[in-house]
C-alpha cells in the first residue's frame, strides 16, 4: 500500500468519531421557501426524439436499510451501479435492474464524489471521502490502495487544516488528480500520477474561474484537448477549465443549484450531458453544452433541496434534491437524491417510436 498524507497528524481514527460524521452536510443543503405544490406530470419525456421512462422505487427493497444518500453515482464496467451514503454503507452497489448486490468501503463513511479510471485493464474508484478531509484510492472491492491528506503545500490551509472539506474529485487520462474543497475554500488542487502536490486553482466568489462551492467534477475528453468541468453550485453555473487549470469559459448558466455533471458518447456518435441540479431537476445538454430538457422536474417547491421527504411522498420520475447522476454504457441515466431515507432514480433511454 501506497499511502502519501501530508496531513501526518491525522490518524486513522474516522471510524471513532462516527457519530458526528455521519451527521456532516454542507450547511448549504437546505430545503427551498415553501410554495404551493403544482400538478405533477409522470408520464415519459421526450428529448430531442429519445423517450426517458423512469422506473418505479428503483433500488427500493423492504428488507434494504439504504441510509443517507449523499455522494455520487457511477456505472462500472460489469454494469453494475454504485452510490454513496453517509453510514456505513459508504458505496452501495445494486444490478441494472436495482437489486442489491453488494455493500462495500465502510471504513470510509460519507464519500462525497467518486470516479471510476480503468488502468491497464483494472478498473480503480477514486473517492473524495469528506469526513475524512481526504481524497482515497480504492480497489473495485473496495480495499484501500492510497490516501491523499490535506494539501498542507498550497498554503491555503496553514491557519486551519481543518478548513479543507473535499467535495469532488477526478482524473485527467494522463493520471493528473483534482480535488475540490467545495465544502472548504473553494480551491481546486491537483496532484501527479506520483500523488505530489502541483497547484491550486479557484477560491471563493463569482469572478470567471471562481467558485462559490465547487461542488461536483468531471473531465470532458469528447473535444481535441480533454477539460475539467465543475459544478459551481451556489453560482449556479457550470465551468469548464483546460487541464492545466485555465479557466475556458462558463457553458451554462441559470441552474437550480447545479451538484454534479456527467457524460456519455452513444456508438452513432451522440453525446449527451446530465446535470444533478439540488432543487429538484436534472438538466440535459447536447454535445455543444446547450439546454435541450429536463428529467425529473418538481414543481413542488417544498420538496426542493429538501433531505426529509419521506417515501409516502415520493412520485415515480420526480426528483427532490439531485446531487449525483451517472451514465451506464447504454446511456439510461441514475439520479442520486440527497435523502435520509437514501433514493436513486432510473431513466431508461428508448429511442424507439
Amino acid at each position: 500500500m501506497n499511502t502519501h498524507n501530508t496531513n501526518r497528524f491525522r490518524a486513522a481514527t474516522i471510524l471513532l468519531a462516527l457519530p458526528v460524521l455521519l451527521g456532516f452536510h454542507d450547511p448549504g443543503e437546505q430545503p427551498a421557501s415553501p410554495a404551493p405544490a403544482a400538478p405533477v406530470n409522470t408520464a415519459p419525456v421526450v428529448i430531442d426524439g429519445v423517450t426517458w421512462v423512469a422506473s418505479e422505487d428503483w433500488g427500493q427493497h423492504p428488507d434494504l436499510a439504504i441510509g443517507n444518500t449523499h455522494g455520487s453515482v457511477l456505472v462500472d464496467p460489469d454494469g453494475r451501479v454504485l452510490y454513496n451514503t453517509d453510514t456505513g454503507n459508504s458505496i452501495m452497489v445494486h444490478d441494472h435492474d436495482g437489486n442489491h448486490v453488494d455493500t462495500m468501503a465502510g471504513r470510509f463513511p460519507g464519500i462525497h464524489g467518486m470516479q471510476l479510471r480503468i488502468e491497464d485493464g483494472t478498473p480503480y474508484l477514486y473517492a473524495a471521502h469528506l469526513p475524512g478531509k481526504q481524497a482515497v484510492k480504492l480497489r473495485m472491492d473496495g480495499t484501500h490502495v492510497w490516501t491523499l491528506g490535506v494539501p498542507m503545500e498550497s498554503g491555503h490551509y496553514d491557519d486551519n487544516p481543518d478548513a479543507y472539506n473535499p467535495t469532488a474529485i477526478a482524473v485527467a487520462p494522463d493520471g493528473r488528480i483534482y480535488v475540490a474543497d467545495g465544502y472548504g475554500r473553494n480551491w481546486i488542487h491537483v496532484f501527479g500520477p506520483d500523488l505530489k502536490y502541483r497547484s491550486s486553482f479557484g477560491g471563493r466568489g463569482s469572478e470567471p474561474g471562481q467558485f462559490v462551492t465547487c461542488h461536483g467534477m468531471a473531465i470532458d475528453t469528447s473535444g481535441d484537448e480533454p477539460m475539467l468541468v465543475v459544478c459551481d453550485r451556489e453560482n449556479r453555473r457550470v465551468q469548464r477549465f483546460t487541464l492545466d487549470g485555465k479557466h475556458v469559459d462558463i457553458p451554462v448558466t441559470d441552474l437550480r443549484r447545479p451538484c454534479g455533471i456527467a457524460f456519455w458518447s452513444g456508438p452513432e456518435g451522440q453525446r449527451v450531458a446530465a446535470i444533478a441540479e439540488l432543487e429538484g431537476r436534472v438538466t440535459i445538454l447536447d454535445g455543444d453544452y446547450s439546454v435541450r430538457g429536463h428529467l425529473g422536474d418538481n414543481p413542488d417547491r417544498s420538496q426542493w433541496s429538501n433531505n426529509g421527504v419521506p417515501p409516502a411522498d415520493w412520485k415515480t420520475g420526480v426528483t427532490t434534491a439531485p446531487h449525483g447522476v451517472g451514465f451506464d454504457a447504454a446511456g439510461n441515466i441514475y439520479v442520486q437524491d440527497w435523502n435520509a431515507h437514501g433514493r436513486v432514480h432510473r431513466f431508461t433511454r428508448n429511442t424507439k417510436h
